[in-house]
């Protein structure tokens, strides 16, 4: 008595019993064809990176790694390593990034990749592929299983199937799937969703076979990236919405991924030990530094998360708006906020928004409530809020979020009254996000590309000035002289320039700035900028070993074109104290110390050229004819006789 009816229809958010359907299905609403379609989607958007070379960290998981290189005997290193360790081959320099990074399944899918296929980046973009379409798949089934008894069946099916097509649609995704080291990503996913999937497959009948994959898949996921750990929360989370468990009897259904994460968690502190990071005192490691009085120094608090929350605010503007697009999100992509900036306080609206649609959509429409705590959630751990990345963002962080505010999009677009209106709407996104995918996928075509195109979108990046005007660099280096190397080279030094405005410190930039006006021949400037790499790291190898070829070079320049010995003398010098064992370096100080009436000077390095190059001949008639000017006639005639020896015609230009 007193009892209201309690009206039933099959809605989101109600557990009325639908009956079977005896209608006869229509093609479009059979389940396998919906599997074959996410399959072809994902498999055509993509296509086009078939052909494309390794690029951006390709080189760090791939193709020089030690570990990898090696194949299936690699494996052990792998395993027993830091994910860098076998890019850096230094112990030390595998830690750079905030925390380490444990990462080893994927290398080792990589590692017998290379076994069976050697160097063949078709292999690893066809792979990529097909896990991508694999994991649209899974999205697919376990989204069915998940919304089961929230609305009509064919509801149901075609929602999740819109879902998973829209998720594998979006260009966010480029840079996981056209990116072969992006496969962490992917596997992740894939092994996180699949563990869902294991779950929710116990809900409907137990069997150990399930709660066994449960632990395989989410260790698997753990294993290739660190960032499933959030589906600790996500599983339970699930069980309690849409299957209406508590929170103790979704904690013990899902106590195998538990059993997993302590597993990997004491694999990988055995491995990295108990360090989670502190931020390192660099800018490319840590965005949240800024130069006072010439010094580097760590954000306010206030400007810290203000920061933070304005790449929060970009990762929506990305998702609903994904243009432009770009690999690279590192200082000064997102200036130091402050609360007074306004995209600091719209992104704090849209944030507040989102948390408040979470308590107020709770009963009424779980989906919504659902979608946003998952992204909220898969998100956490990569926001710079829990603790330190080592970068501000990056779109492939988006690759697990995203699939929350998909969904609750799509839900929102079946909510609509006219199913022309839904099916319209649904074709208009997937052509724009479809569209966008296809024109963004050659941008990954090699580094050359991808860098030279996205400075262009974001020129406030140092590191990205910095990949660009080293790409440039590089490719002049391998032309012969023309305008277009010229152009080239300057292009490159605007870059690199920009980049060491942001980033006074940044060495690699100074770097590439030697490199680049070595190969336009202005050796004033490139010995000044490997100086100035030098002075902000002293053992900086790569300036150290370029340094002695530049000052060699130069001092022949200086030499032969300017007729400026002493500049030229200074320099071979240098070079030599830097690189006594370059028999190059030796002959031109002879000749320099020789031209300018140094004999005694000029025997000394001859000498040296012999003893680095004993089967030329010219050195040998050089050291004679140094021999005949300070009066050794003696030692002349045995270096005229051993240059003869090794070329008949060895003194024609002195009887000349």
């Amino acid at each position: 008595m007193g009892r209201k009816k309690i009206k039933s229809k099959a809605v989101e958010g109600r557990q009325d019993a639908v009956k079977p359907s005896t209608k006869q299905s229509k093609w479009y609403e059979i389940p396998k064809w919906h599997i074959l379609g996410i399959l072809l989607t994902g498999f055509v958007l993509y296509a086009n990176t078939l052909g494309h070379d390794y690029t951006q960290d390709d080189a760090i998981v791939i193709y020089d790694n030690m570990f990898t290189q090696q194949g299936i005997s690699g494996i052990p290193g792998i395993l027993k390593n830091d994910t860098f360790f076998g890019f850096f081959k230094e112990e030390g320099k595998a830690n750079l990034v905030s925390g380490g990074r444990y990462r080893p399944f994927t290398l080792i899918l990589f590692a017998i990749e290379w076994q069976f296929f050697g160097r063949n980046p078709m292999i690893g973009h066809l792979l990529n592929i097909i896990f991508y379409g694999l994991l649209g798949i899974m999205i697919y089934l376990t989204l069915r299983l998940l919304l089961a008894g929230h609305m009509e069946n064919k509801t149901l099916a075609l929602l999740a199937l819109a879902t998973s097509i829209i998720y594998v649609a979006h260009p966010i995704h480029t840079e996981v799937v056209a990116n072969i080291k992006g496969r962490d990503e992917i596997i992740s996913m894939l092994g996180s969703i699949i563990a869902l999937w294991a779950i929710l497959k116990n809900e409907l009948q137990y069997k150990l076979k399930y709660t066994l994959i449960a632990a395989i898949g989410f260790f698997i996921a753990l294993m290739s990236k660190e960032n499933a750990i959030t589906f600790l929360a996500i599983v339970p989370l699930s069980l309690i919405v849409f299957k209406k468990k508590s929170v103790l009897e979704s904690l013990k259904k899902s106590w195998s991924l538990f059993v997993s994460a302590i597993l990997f968690m004491m694999i990988r502190f055995s491995i990295l030990g108990f360090d989670f990071g502190d931020s390192p005192n660099e800018l490319m490691n840590n965005p949240f530094l800024k130069i006072v009085n010439n010094t580097y120094v760590d954000f306010s608090s206030s400007e810290k998360l203000a920061t933070i929350l304005v790449s929060l605010g970009k990762y929506i503007q990305l998702l609903i708006f994904p243009h432009p697009l770009s690999h690279d999100y590192y200082p000064r992509s997102i200036d130091i906020m402050t609360w007074g900036d306004w995209q600091t306080l719209i992104s704090l609206l849209l944030y507040t928004c989102l948390l408040g649609f979470i308590f107020y959509f709770w009963k009424k429409h779980k989906i919504i409530a659902f979608g946003i705590t998952f992204y909220l959630i898969t998100l956490s751990i990569v926001s710079n809020i829990v603790f330190p990345i080592g970068t501000l963002m990056s779109e492939r962080f988006l690759f697990m979020p995203s699939l929350g505010l998909i969904l609750v999009l799509s839900w929102l677009i079946f909510r609509l009254k006219n199913s022309k209106l839904i099916l319209a709407s649904f074709f208009i996104m997937f052509f724009l996000l479809s569209a966008k995918t296809i024109d963004r996928n050659p941008v990954w075509k090699d580094d050359y590309t991808l860098f030279t195109t996205d400075v262009k979108s974001n020129p406030k990046s140092a590191k990205l000035l910095n990949a660009a005007g080293g790409a440039m660099t590089t490719r002049a280096g391998k032309m012969t002289e023309s305008p277009q190397k010229t152009a080239i080279l300057r292009q490159a030094i605007v870059y690199l320039e920009k980049a060491v405005t942001i980033h006074p410190a940044y060495r690699n930039a100074y770097l590439l700035l030697g490199n680049a006006h070595y190969y336009l021949q202005e050796f004033e400037k490139s010995v000044g900028y490997f100086d100035k790499a030098l002075s902000i790291d002293p053992n900086f190898q790569d300036a150290l070993t370029n340094l002695p070829i530049v000052l060699r070079d130069g001092g022949r320049f200086m030499g032969q074109k300017k007729n400026n010995f002493v500049k030229a003398e200074e320099w071979l010098q240098r070079s030599y104290q830097m690189n006594p064992k370059d028999y190059e370096t030796s002959r031109l100080l002879g000749i320099t110390y020789g031209i300018q009436g140094s004999d005694t000077k000029a025997i000394q390095y001859f000498l040296k050229a012999t003893e680095l190059r004993p089967d030329i001949a010219a050195n040998y008639s050089s050291l004679g004819t140094a021999y005949m000017n300070v009066g050794n006639k003696e030692k002349a005639r045995e270096a005229f006789n051993k240059a003869v020896e090794l070329d008949p015609n060895a003194l024609q230009h002195l009887t000349n």
